[in-house]
């Protein structure tokens, strides 16, 4: 293989065209680049060059090793930009986060992109517990989760919280125990741990969601209010999914004595170097949970 520092003094002499000038350009000696031209002719067994006093010119090998080699030495350079370069604003971010949260922040990070089109928003809904999977196996820059991580690779820090909210029909004043009963629960898959947190602090009744017939499920975030603006059932989600529902006159959000929150947590590797463009998006993140 050949030596890319090696490589590097013979384009360097070919463009300069001079043992002495090209030394100067390397920070080198002159009999450092003779030494470095002899070693590559050793190495190929061709002359590369036919030495005429102080002037050369190329030999047929010469020439094609110029013409290639300049365009590694070309690529190297960009490779070595490309790796030591950590922009703000430029390259690809990939993040992962339950749905309701995911409503706010991927219209918010959506305006990052536009202001700046470099940077490359991947954003995947996913449970809990496919985050912490992702963030372990590094398939994810940020992760957002909503509750604690098993896995000691995987660093969470509290970011916010989210209330959960009691959604019923429009036409629902008094969400008493007798009426939850008879609408029915319109399922989702996170049903029954919202429920439990919110209804089973309010509700002296409560043991379990099974307690409510099952009048619907979705596993659409954005959809899990539609059959309830049909009257066809009651809900409990998160506050970010209730809020980016479009029809809200076609519901009733009930804040019940006793409020309900989940911590948000922002999750990453324990040991996974975290380049500007992510550091950018989990700032830009943190200002949008505040807003």
């Amino acid at each position: 293989m050949i030596n890319p520092v090696l490589l590097r003094s013979f384009c360097t002499l070919v463009e300069v065209g001079h043992f002495t000038r090209s030394a100067d350009r390397l920070n080198m000696t002159q009999s450092g680049i003779s030494q470095h031209i002899r070693k590559l002719e050793t190495q190929l067994g061709q002359d590369l060059l036919i030495r005429e006093g102080k002037q050369f010119t190329l030999t047929d090998a010469g020439q094609r090793l110029y013409v290639e080699g300049k365009q590694i030495i070309n690529s190297l350079s960009e490779l070595e930009q490309r790796v030591t370069t950590d922009p703000d604003f430029e390259g690809l971010v990939r993040v992962m986060s339950p749905g309701s949260i995911g409503l706010k922040l991927y219209r918010y990070l959506l305006t990052l992109q536009a202001e700046h089109p470099k940077l490359v928003i991947d954003y995947r809904f996913a449970p809990n517990a496919a985050i912490e999977k992702a963030i372990a196996e590094h398939s994810v820059d940020i992760g957002f989760m909503t509750r604690a991580s098993t896995l000691a690779e995987v660093s969470l820090k509290p970011v916010a919280e989210e209330a959960l909210l009691l959604v019923t029909p429009a036409d629902v004043v008094d969400p008493s125990w007798q009426v939850l009963t008879q609408l029915g629960f319109i399922d989702h898959p996170d049903g029954a741990y919202h429920s439990s947190l919110l209804l089973g602090v309010n509700y002296p009744e409560f043991k379990h969601y099974n307690q409510f017939k099952k009048t619907g499920f979705s596993n659409q975030i954005n959809l899990i209010l539609e059959p309830v603006s049909m009257g066809l059932g009651f809900t409990v989600l998160p506050a970010h999914a209730v809020a980016a529902f479009p029809s809200p006159e076609k519901v009733t959000i009930h804040h019940l004595a006793i409020p309900v929150a989940e911590t948000l947590y922002l999750g990453g590797h324990l040991n996974k170097f975290i380049p500007s463009r992510v550091k950018t998006v989990i700032a830009a993140t943190k200002q949008c949970l505040l807003s």
